[in-house]
């Protein structure tokens, strides 16, 4: 029995709740979202003038106290200046006398030496440094990052959300008498975009429209928004809001103080992130995220895969249109063991390489093989790939199972072409190192009662989710039951990678972005997913992996991880030899370091000797000399004790890499603000 499009239909439940807040869809539509680096939420933000880092780094106390005594001395140079202006004119003969032309020539040179003394002394008490810090946000009374004034709201009316649609006037009509939410808006805008140029699509687009209204186009669940949404979301560009980027100098000036965000353009290049258990991983990295995603996919511009334990807070099961829970008797789905690879021989490879364990890796090899001799003649002789009890049977060489095996290759005429296959199999039976024994006790950590259920093949097997469907806006969610069977969890984790990297590569429309969002990858990487991350970045498509640490990955995986990923993020409490692997891979950069030498002052003559011995008897110090040399030298941007022990709780430092090649240096970001 094939289950592969089972879940192109998922079915249809009742339509959540909108949200709570009032939406404006006006205010929202028309909000400035300049273009900006990789890593800045971009509504409402507003680009800093360039600053100068030497004034930056100055204390408020010094800097005050320098900008106060230069205005003093200013104000006194000012008025003794416009004196001795005056005396000096009148030695030419230049004299000011009760005439109508005297006032504006006095004021002419009260203007002139104002602007002197101005850009003189402001420049050294560095009044524009004491204007950007203090002066500028008591005027304003704004931030660089907030949310739009509600009493603002009906300005913008006056702009027309829907300008795109104004030549279809039934269908702004429409959406214009109901309540449109941010979901509603870019699933019209994507569907509209995408039969713009076909002209029968086109009218049925206008028909449906002028039918449903704001529930047009609507995702196969006829979900328009998720229950219990929490996060701050930017559809319009596919931005989810994590925190804060602090305003510290290890940041770039661009983002001190602006919103931290991730969207497909960065995820696009995956993302690892290590943290120990309790640092705020999942609540503040892998569960808003996969809200974005589940959000993106209502919209029709992504698909969500999102991997984690069963207690795991990844959101409602409301949130999917596909739940996957092995352990479960009440999920309605399981999961198709072969479902991603075009072809037999390909599913079988990502099987055996998920069922190894990290130290047979070196039987991967013979193991692929194996299964390849087991999975190919099965579905060129039924029809179907095997399920979990007649693959594990197989690969122990049951003679009963083989033998209904050759008889079906021979009644599908293809006995032949296997012949090959099924003799070499028979021939590595019994042997002391036959990888089929090892992959069939491998594959009864599958075939347990609590778990049979949720995998395909035979008579009680669930409906299966099959990873080629990445084509379409789905939202899946697999829960591992890693309390109760932690081995098969970590088999299905790895499984679960492996065959989210060949479908997402192997798509032939990769219109939607397909994520993965994996809340513990420490069982799940092995050097095959590492070399197909690298290859996600060009299919639309990346994954977030998140680790407690890196030492449970084998030594040889952790360099190449680290390079086939393009964002990384570390938190708070990591392992030192953890922060070394971020330490390096973020790099070094230059910086001035100041050295200050104190010799003994031995210059003058006698008279100076004689006072310097006075003071000495008398004080009992030392008359020195004070040198100052600065230099530029390299260092680390983040070195690995202090991302081991200087982070803050609720923080993290991250570094961002977009689809285009852009790069974001490690940022320390507040995920709590």
């Amino acid at each position: 029995m094939d289950h592969t499009h089972h879940t192109t239909h998922p079915p249809h439940p009742t339509l959540p709740p909108q949200r709570p807040t009032p939406f404006h869809l006006p205010t929202w539509a028309t909000t400035p979202r300049p273009p900006t680096p990789p890593g800045i939420y971009r509504p409402h933000y507003t680009p800093k003038p360039p600053t100068d880092p030497e004034t930056t780094a100055l204390a408020a106390g010094p800097l005050l106290l320098r900008a106060v005594l230069n205005l003093l001395v200013a104000w006194f140079a000012f008025i003794y200046g416009v004196q001795l202006a005056i005396q000096l004119l009148a030695v030419f003969g230049l004299t000011f006398t009760e005439t109508s032309t005297a006032v504006p020539a006095v004021l002419t040179l009260n203007v002139l030496v104002g602007a002197a003394v101005i850009k003189i002394f402001g420049r050294m008490g560095m009044w524009l440094e004491v204007w950007r810090r203090w002066v500028t946000p008591l005027l304003t009374r704004t931030v660089t990052q907030g949310e739009p004034d509600p009493a603002l709201a009906d300005s913008a009316t006056a702009v027309d959300p829907w300008k795109d649609l104004r030549g279809m006037p039934e269908v702004v009509g429409r959406l214009q008498g109901e309540a449109v939410g941010d979901v509603d808006f870019v699933r019209i805008h994507q569907a509209w975009r995408s039969v713009a140029g076909d002209a029968a699509l086109a009218a049925e687009f206008v028909r449906q429209v002028a039918a449903r209204g704001a529930a047009a186009c609507a995702h196969p669940s006829e979900a328009r928004d998720l229950p219990g949404r929490r996060g701050t979301h930017d559809l319009l560009t596919g931005q989810v809001r994590l925190g804060t980027a602090e305003d510290v100098v290890k940041n770039p000036a661009a983002h001190r103080g602006a919103g931290f965000a991730l969207d497909p353009g960065t995820l696009g290049t995956s993302l690892l992130a290590v943290g120990p258990a309790g640092t705020g991983k999942t609540a503040g990295l892998a569960r808003p995220v996969a809200e974005a995603l589940c959000l993106q996919a209502l919209a029709g511009a992504a698909c969500a895969v999102v991997v984690g334990a069963e207690e795991a807070d990844l959101g409602p099961d409301a949130w999917y249109d596909v739940v996957i829970a092995p352990a479960d008797p009440a999920a309605p789905y399981g999961l198709d063991l072969f479902g991603a690879a075009p072809s037999a021989d390909e599913a079988a490879a990502r099987l055996a390489d998920a069922l190894l364990p990290d130290e047979l890796a070196s039987r991967a090899e013979s193991a692929r093989t194996a299964m390849q001799q087991v999975v190919g003649p099965f579905l060129a002789g039924c029809g179907r790939y095997p399920g979990v009890r007649e693959l594990r049977g197989l690969l122990a060489g049951e003679p009963e199972g083989w033998a209904a095996l050759v008889e079906a290759l021979r009644a599908a005429g293809r006995a032949a072409e296997f012949e090959a296959d099924v003799q070499q199999r028979v021939r590595q039976h019994g042997r002391a190192d036959d990888p089929g024994a090892l992959l069939a006790d491998r594959l009864a950590l599958l075939d347990r009662p609590a778990l049979a259920a949720g995998f395909s093949g035979g008579p009680q097997a669930k409906p299966a989710f099959a990873m080629r469907v990445l084509e379409h806006p789905l939202r899946v969610r697999v829960k591992l039951p890693e309390r109760s069977h932690p081995e098969a969890a970590r088999i299905l984790s790895r499984l679960l990678l492996g065959q989210f990297v060949q479908a997402a590569t192997a798509r032939a429309d990769r219109t939607l972005f397909a994520g993965l969002v994996l809340d513990d990858a420490s069982a799940a990487v092995d050097p095959q997913t590492v070399r197909g991350l690298q290859r996600l970045r060009g299919a639309n498509a990346g994954a977030v992996l998140v680790l407690r640490t890196l030492a449970d990955l084998p030594e040889a995986l952790r360099a190449p991880l680290f390079g086939a990923v393009g964002c990384r993020m570390a938190f708070p409490g990591i392992a030192p030899w953890d922060g070394k692997l971020f330490s390096e891979a973020w790099g070094t950069h230059l910086v001035k370091e100041t050295a200050v030498t104190h010799t003994p002052d031995t210059s003058g003559g006698l008279l100076r000797r004689t006072g310097r011995m006075v003071r000495k008897l008398l004080s009992g110090t030392t008359a020195q000399t004070r040198s100052v040399t600065t230099r530029e030298v390299e260092r680390h941007r983040w070195s690995p004790s202090e991302l081991a022990h200087a982070l803050p709780t609720g923080h993290a430092v991250v570094s961002l890499t977009s689809v285009a090649g852009e790069q974001v240096p490690p940022l320390l970001v507040d995920l709590r603000a």
